[in-house]
């Protein structure tokens, strides 16, 4: 569930997008301690979606005036 579109996010309501966001947060912080322990980034795609995943829940907390 990495790749979710912006219309599904829009669907949700902001408590659960802030869980999510949370979600995603300990998961990229969990993929960056991977990278740094061994030296190697295995997975660079499922990285950078979890970014951009962040970054579309955020956009949309921010345009419904929501605190994120």
């Amino acid at each position: 569930m990495l790749n979710i579109k912006v219309r599904d996010i829009r669907a949700l309501p902001d408590a659960t997008l802030k869980v999510r966001l949370n979600e995603l947060a300990l998961e990229l912080s969990i993929e960056k301690r991977k990278i740094a322990a061994t030296g190697v980034a295995s997975k660079v795609v499922k990285t950078r979606e979890i970014r951009r995943t962040i970054a579309r829940i955020k956009t949309i907390l921010q345009e419904r005036g929501a605190k994120a």
